[in-house]
C-alpha cells in the first residue's frame, strides 16, 4: 500500500499536522480494535517500520502498557533524538493536510520577555482575526488573568485549549481592548504572500512565504513561480521562518519549481531501516515545471521552528545553486527525519521512519541547517514587509553574497 511521506516538526496540527496516509490494516481478530489488539498493531509496525528498529527490544510484554500510546512512547524512547514519533486522530489529520484545516483560535504566539506573550501569526477570518487579534500585539490577560498568574499556576498551553477565551490584547502603540472568542474550524492559508520586488540595480527578486507544506498549497506555488518566470526572476526569497514541515510531495514540487534546468538530476534520496530499504528507498528527481526558476541566489528565511520538509528543500537545493543558499535569521530547528502513516482503528500510527539527503549524501543536520546572516524575526514589522529586518538582509544576501 503506498504510504504519504511526511517530514512536520510536531504533532499539534495548528502546526504542522499529519497527513492522513494509507498503511497496512489493523490485525485481523474479532475486535481488531480492542485496546490488546491496538498495541499489538503499534509494536509489529515499529518493529518492522521504525527507522531505528536495531535499537528496539524484541520481548516487549504489551500488556504492561495502558494504552497504545503509552507503548508507543515506550519504544520511541531507546532513540533519545526521536521526539516525533506519535498517534494522532485520523480525520484531524485528513482535514489538515487536505484541507488546511483545524480547530482552534487561529493564532500563533510566543514569550518575547519574562511573561510577555506577543502574537506572531493570525489566520484570516479565524476567532482571533475576527476579534481584531493582529501579529505584534501582547497578550495582557486571560478571562481576566493576567500571564504571571496562569504561567505560575497550569500554564497558557492549557488554557489556551478552552473553548470561549475572553482575551485582552496591547496593540503596539500601548492602547488596550477585550474580547471574546470561541473555537472554530480554521483555514489556513498555506501561500500568504508572493510578490515580485523590484531591487535599485534592476533586479527583478521573488518573494513567497509558505507557511506549511499542505495539498492547498501546490497550486498557489505553481502560480507564484509561473509569474516569477514570466518577470525573469533569478533570485528566489523563500520565507520559512513558521514553517514546521508537512508533505514530501509538496517540498518535491518546490524542488522542481526552484530547480530550473536540473531536470532529471538528484533532488533528494528517502532512506528506510535496513530491513526496508530494498523495498522503499527511492530517488527524487528534479522535473522540470512551466514555472521553474534557474536560480543564481536563493536566500531562506528560517527560525528555529523550521523543520523537516523545510529543511529537506533547504538542503537539497545547496549543491545547485550557484551563488549558494543563504540562511537568514536564525539556525533551522534540524529534523532530517520523517514519519510514515499507518491507519488503525479510526487513528494514524506515524512512526519516524526514514531519513532524507541531498544529492551529495549529506542529510546529517541534526543540530540544524547554520545561520548565514543572524536577524531577529522583529514583530513590530509585517511578515514580508519592504522594512522587516529579515527581507533587508535577504534583499542584502542576493545583491552581495554576504549579510
Amino acid at each position: 500500500m503506498k504510504r504519504i511521506l511526511i517530514l512536520c516538526l510536531t504533532a499539534a496540527l495548528t502546526a504542522c499536522g499529519g497527513s492522513g496516509g494509507a498503511g497496512a490494516p489493523g490485525p485481523n481478530a474479532d475486535d481488531p480494535c480492542s485496546n490488546t489488539n491496538q498495541k499489538q498493531f503499534v509494536l509489529d509496525v515499529m518493529l518492522d517500520w521504525y527507522l531505528w528498529n536495531n535499537l528496539l527490544p524484541t520481548n516487549v510484554d504489551i500488556d504492561t502498557f495502558a494504552s497504545p500510546e503509552d507503548l508507543l512512547a515506550f519504544l520511541a524512547g531507546f532513540q533519545p533524538i526521536d521526539n516525533f514519533s506519535r498517534i494522532s486522530d485520523a480525520a484531524q489529520e485528513q482535514a489538515f493536510f487536505n484541507e488546511g484545516e483545524f480547530e482552534g483560535y487561529g493564532f500563533s504566539s510566543r514569550f518575547t520577555d519574562t511573561n510577555v506573550l506577543r502574537i506572531v501569526r493570525v489566520f484570516e477570518d479565524g476567532p482571533a482575526w475576527n476579534i481584531g487579534i493582529r501579529r505584534g500585539q501582547q497578550i495582557v490577560r486571560l478571562n481576566g488573568r493576567t500571564i504571571a498568574e496562569i504561567e505560575a499556576a497550569e500554564g497558557v498551553g492549557e488554557v489556551f485549549d478552552l473553548p470561549t477565551l475572553e482575551f485582552t490584547m496591547r496593540n503596539i502603540d500601548g492602547s488596550e481592548f477585550t474580547a471574546t472568542a470561541s473555537q472554530a474550524v480554521v483555514t489556513i492559508d498555506p501561500v500568504p504572500q508572493y510578490r515580485i520586488i523590484e531591487t535599485g540595480d534592476g533586479r527583478r527578486v521573488g518573494y513567497v512565504e509558505l507557511y506549511t507544506f499542505i495539498r492547498t498549497a501546490n497550486a498557489q506555488l505553481d502560480e507564484a513561480f509561473n509569474e516569477f518566470r514570466l518577470a525573469g526572476v533569478n533570485d528566489v526569497i523563500l520565507d520559512l521562518r513558521y514553517n514546521g514541515g508537512g508533505l514530501v510531495s509538496t517540498a518535491d514540487l518546490l524542488g522542481d519549481l526552484l530547480g530550473g534546468d536540473q531536470d532529471s538530476l538528484v533532488f533528494s534520496e528517502t532512506r528506510f531501516n535496513a530491513d526496508r530499504a530494498a523495498d522503499n528507498n527511492s530517488t527524487e528527481f528534479f522535473e522540470r515545471r512551466g514555472g521553474s526558476v534557474s536560480l543564481s541566489r536563493l536566500a531562506v528565511i528560517a527560525s528555529r521552528g523550521t523543520a523537516s520538509a523545510s529543511e529537506l528543500v533547504t538542503n537539497s537545493m545547496e549543491p545547485y545553486v550557484q551563488g549558494g543558499v543563504g540562511i537568514i535569521g536564525d539556525n533551522t530547528f534540524g529534523k532530517p527525519v520523517g514519519q510514515s502513516g499507518f491507519t488503525f482503528c479510526e487513528k494514524i500510527l506515524r512512526p519516524t521512519t526514514f531519513q532524507t539527503v541531498n544529492a551529495a549524501g549529506f542529510g546529517d543536520y541534526f543540530d540544524g541547517i547554520p545561520v548565514d546572516c543572524s536577524v531577529d524575526d522583529d514583530l513590530d514589522f509585517p511578515v514580508g514587509a519592504n522594512d522587516d529586518p529579515n527581507v533587508v538582509a535577504a534583499l542584502e544576501y542576493l545583491a552581495s553574497g554576504g549579510c
